[in-house]
């Protein structure tokens, strides 16, 4: 069965077939049942300089309604990220990527081009170097990236396909002509009819120390006993430093939804355009066909659990999912199939099929990601992140 479903996605991804995209549609509600209160991501808003959140109408089954964002398109990208690289560490799969390692203050870092914001054109990238201390744009796969472009993303395939399945960007070069590749899968959550509730948020001290103004240093802070603080140091109240208490005060307290909708798309004639420069017809279909198994690879391991956990606040049970093919419409009314891959193991199974296809018709891919440390001045800014340098104010959740 496995085989025979390669074989349609092979049609697919190369504009063989009627089949013009993957579609996954999931409902949710809240663990605490339906109705119950779930927390969208904060934002600023515009208007009132004040937390909130993103409220917008859209039409849900033909009906305008209002919808709360519970998860962008981005935020469900990095969530099939992180576990396609859960899944290489657990050495279920390996998919070539780019990590850059180091030490700061003690504590081992690491940041992959599954992790990192602009994947395997960010920064922090562009700011390393190899163990010869040769810049990271000029070793043999920085420079292969470099000289990608749209008729030839065979590099990306090679070091990075993630990039070619969720979108890449080299904005941080200066060139004059930058890559620039569209996300093929694309993936988001929204709240339908959403009721905001309202919450009070404070801070009871079990001791009651009091709430005074405390003089500030780099090695602490000391009582002012109703003394003002001398003008070279600073101040601040005892709460702020995570002392005394804090007075109960209204505050956005999550939402109250109809229903919780996830919708997916894997856009087939997004990868059906990729070129990989001057390989055979056959390399260039099979690397379509493994690029958009690793799309649904990655949904169905972030996704295909019975439940989801978005963030404090917003855990969520799988009412129904559907995966289905997308199909050219048909007397005006569109058309779908469901596609017989729901679980991670279908799924992984499908995506080293399509591996050992792309292997046998020349994909060469490493055994290990590409590792770069940091340059001097990145390393710098690493271990200031990791200082401690006194004592701060406290946060609120």
């Amino acid at each position: 069965m496995i085989e025979e479903l390669y074989e349609r996605l092979h049609a697919a991804a190369n504009a063989l077939s009627e089949d013009s995209a993957i579609r996954v549609r999931a409902a949710y509600e809240p663990t605490s049942g339906s109705g119950g209160r779930i927390c969208p991501p904060t934002v600023k808003a515009k208007s009132t300089d004040a937390a909130g959140y993103l409220i917008e109408p859209r039409y849900v089954e033909g009906d305008e309604v209002r919808v709360v964002l519970l998860d962008q398109r981005q935020s469900q990208a990095n969530r099939c990220e992180q576990a396609l690289l859960d899944a290489v560490r657990r050495e279920d799969l390996f998919l070539p990527h780019l990590e850059l390692t180091t030490e700061a203050g003690g504590t081992a870092v690491s940041i992959t081009s599954l992790e990192a914001p602009h994947r395997s054109c960010d920064a922090y990238f562009r700011d390393s170097q190899n163990e010869e201390g040769t810049t990271f744009d000029k070793t043999e796969v920085g420079a292969a990236l470099r000289r990608a472009g749209a008729a030839d993303l065979r590099a990306y395939l090679d070091q990075s396909p993630a990039d070619l399945v969720y979108g890449v960007w080299d904005s941080h070069r200066k060139r004059r002509i930058q890559v620039k590749v569209p996300r093929a899968y694309t993936s988001e959550m929204y709240g339908v009819s959403p009721l905001v509730g309202v919450r009070a948020a404070g801070r009871v001290d079990r001791l009651n120390l009091a709430g005074d103004t405390v003089a500030v240093t780099e090695t602490g802070w000391s009582p002012l006993d109703g003394a003002k603080p001398p003008r070279d140091v600073a101040s601040a109240r005892m709460s702020e430093l995570g002392h005394g208490m804090i007075p109960p005060s209204e505050g956005i307290g999550g939402v109250s939804v109809k229903a919780v909708h996830r919708q997916a798309t894997v856009s087939l004639a997004q990868l059906s355009s990729l070129r990989f420069g001057s390989v055979t017809e056959e390399f260039t279909a099979a690397g379509r066909a493994l690029l958009a198994s690793i799309a649904l690879l990655g949904d169905r391991l972030a996704f295909g659990a019975s439940a989801l956990h978005l963030r404090s606040g917003c855990d969520l049970v799988v009412v129904s999912e559907q995966v289905e093919w997308v199909q050219r419409g048909r007397n005006g009314v569109p058309v779908t199939e469901p596609m017989e891959c729901t679980t991670s193991r279908d799924a992984q199974a499908l995506f080293e099929i399509a591996l050992e296809r792309a292997r046998k018709s020349g994909l060469e891919w490493p055994v290990e990601p590409f590792r770069v440390r940091p340059n001097a001045s990145l390393q710098q800014a690493i271990e200031k992140s990791y200082e401690i340098a006194g004592i701060g104010a406290a946060e609120e959740e």
